[in-house]
């Protein structure tokens, strides 16, 4: 018998969303997407983001500093 309206398994109200988790991409990432740009956190040069390729993967074409996402 199931007493004042739990039903099944799932007690109280606790929603847990859609199931993803936190991290919001596969494997915890922050995951922002394809577009918006990679800046040089030391002289300020922009390359637009290139999709699947992290910017703090690149260096930076003018003084080799590896970039930060915008």
């Amino acid at each position: 018998m199931q007493g004042r309206g739990e039903s099944g398994s799932r007690r109280g109200g606790a929603d847990r969303g859609n199931g993803r988790g936190e991290g919001g991409g596969p494997m915890g990432g922050t995951g922002r997407g394809p577009g918006g740009e990679c800046v040089c956190p030391s002289c300020g040069k922009k390359t637009p983001h290139e999709r699947g390729v992290p910017c703090n993967e690149v260096r930076c074409p003018e003084c080799g500093t590896a970039m930060t996402r915008e």
